[in-house]
C-alpha cells in the first residue's frame, strides 16, 4: 500500500517518515514553507534514535499525483477545521480502474477530537477512526519531532462508526512495524472520546502554559469533569483513566531530544506558528456542543474555546495569560 499524508505536520510528518523508515511507500501533502522546506530538504525527523532525513514525494493535492492508485491509503492528518476543504479536495480524485478516492479508497482520520470521521462519512464509504496518543511537535518547517520511546507511538484504529476489517489489519502491521503499536477495535469512538477529554487541556495549555502549575492542573480537573458530565450524560462511552494507563504503560515514554525546545501540544504549537486558526472548536466545542444538546452547562470548556479562538485570531503569543487570570475568569463564568 501506498500511504499519503493529508497534513505532514507533527502527527502526519511523524506517521509518514516512521513508515517510510519502515520501507513504506510514502506521499506527504503539504503547503507554503512547509512544503517548500520538505522539497529542499527532505522530512527532517527527531526521534530519540537521532535526526532522521527522509527525501519523499510531497504533493499540495491530488492533481500533481495524477489518478491515484488502487492501493492507496489516505491519512487525514490536518487539523480539523481544515479537514472539509482536504475531503473536498481529495474525495473526487480518479482511482485507476474507474471511481473516485471517496468510492474506493480508505480514509483514515488520525485527528484529534471526533468530528472529522462524522465529515468524512458524507464524502468516503471507507472512513476508520484512530485514535492518537503520538507526541509530536511541528513548528519549524520541513521538522517534525516525537520524543516518544521505546515506541513513537500508539493508535487504536478501526471502521467508522464502529467495526473492523482487513484494511485495518493490514494498516495496523504496518504501522507495527514502523514503531507504533496499532490496536484495532471494534470501538475506536470509545478511545477517541476518551482521548477528547485529555485534551480539553489543549486550549487551556495554549493560552496559558504547561499545564504543571497547581492552579492550572486544578482548573483542568475542573474542566475534564464538565466534559465527562457531558458525556454521560449524552450516554458516549470513553475508556476509562485506568483503562488508558494499563494498554499505555511505559510503552511512550518522552525523553530530550537535541536541539529541540520544550514546547507544548498541538494547539500550543498553532498558536507557535502563528496559524491564525486552532482546533478549540472541535475540542472544548464539541462538549459545548453535547452540552447544549442535553442540557448540560459547560461554562468552563466555552471560556477555553472563546480564549483560545480569540488568541489565534490575534495571533497572540501562546501562554502569555496569566494562570490566576486564567482561573479568575473561569471562576467567573462557572459561579
Amino acid at each position: 500500500m501506498r500511504y499519503i499524508i493529508i497534513g505532514a505536520g507533527a502527527v502526519g510528518g511523524t506517521v509518514g517518515g516512521r513508515l517510510a523508515e519502515a520501507g513504506q511507500e510514502v506521499v506527504l501533502v503539504a503547503r507554503g514553507a512547509h512544503a517548500a522546506a520538505l522539497k529542499e530538504g527532505g522530512l527532517r525527523l527527531r526521534v530519540p534514535q537521532g535526526e532522521l532525513t527522509h527525501r519523499l514525494p510531497v504533493v499540495a493535492g491530488p492533481a500533481e499525483l495524477g489518478v491515484l492508485r488502487a492501493d492507496d491509503v489516505l491519512v487525514l492528518a490536518v487539523k480539523t477545521q481544515d479537514s472539509e476543504a482536504a475531503l473536498g479536495t481529495w474525495g473526487p480524485a480518479p482511482v485507476e480502474g474507474g471511481g473516485t478516492a471517496a468510492e474506493r479508497l480508505p480514509l483514515l482520520c488520525a485527528q484529534n477530537g471526533v468530528e472529522s470521521q462524522r465529515l468524512a462519512l458524507r464524502r468516503f464509504r471507507h472512513v476508520y477512526g484512530v485514535c492518537v496518543w503520538l507526541p509530536s511537535t511541528h513548528v519549524e518547517p520541513g521538522v517534525v519531532s516525537a520524543a516518544g520511546t521505546p515506541l513513537t507511538g500508539i493508535l487504536h484504529l478501526g471502521r467508522h462508526p464502529h467495526g473492523t476489517d482487513d484494511t485495518a489489519r493490514r494498516i495496523a502491521a504496518d504501522l507495527e512495524k514502523a514503531h507504533f503499536e496499532a490496536p484495532v477495535v471494534e470501538d475506536v469512538a470509545r478511545w477517541q472520546y476518551a482521548k477528547l477529554l485529555s485534551n480539553l487541556a489543549n486550549a487551556l495549555e495554549a493560552v496559558s502554559g504547561p499545564v504543571g502549575d497547581p492552579r492550572a492542573e486544578a482548573l483542568f480537573a475542573r474542566v475534564r469533569a464538565e466534559g465527562a458530565a457531558v458525556l454521560d450524560a449524552a450516554g458516549i462511552a470513553y475508556a476509562s483513566a485506568e483503562e488508558q494507563r494499563a494498554v499505555r504503560g511505559d510503552k511512550v515514554t518522552l525523553v530530550p531530544l537535541d536541539g529541540v525546545p520544550r514546547g507544548g501540544g498541538s494547539s500550543w504549537q498553532s498558536l507557535s506558528r502563528g496559524a491564525g486558526t486552532i482546533e478549540a472548536d472541535y475540542l472544548n466545542g464539541e462538549i459545548a456542543l453535547l452540552g447544549r444538546l442535553h442540557g448540560v452547562p459547560t461554562p468552563l470548556n466555552e471560556l477555553l474555546q472563546r480564549l483560545a479562538n480569540e488568541f489565534a485570531r490575534e495571533r497572540r503569543a501562546p501562554g502569555s495569560l496569566p494562570v490566576e487570570e486564567l482561573v479568575r475568569l473561569a471562576d467567573a463564568v462557572s459561579g
